[in-house]
């Protein structure tokens, strides 16, 4: 029952692999391609805004309990 099953997965792994790794169609390139090419990363600019997204975050730390607490110096 053991050997079936890895068998069976090893033959299905096999059979979706090839066509999962065709990326080009005939060597031939196509409109997108050749725009995503020459145009250079198109996230940058939402990774940027992720970015600053994540940091506006840290201003949302619950702070200290004894943070705003400042002792007179006599009392």
């Amino acid at each position: 029952m053991r050997t079936r099953l890895i068998l069976s997965l090893l033959l299905i792994s096999a059979a979706i692999g090839p066509a999962a790794a065709q990326t080009e169609r005939g060597g031939l390139r196509t409109e997108t391609m050749e725009r995503l090419s020459s145009q250079g990363d198109p996230n940058l600019i939402w990774n940027l805004i992720g970015l600053l997204g994540l940091l506006g975050l840290l201003g949302l730390r619950r702070e200290h309990p004894d943070d705003s607490y400042h002792p007179a110096p006599l009392e």
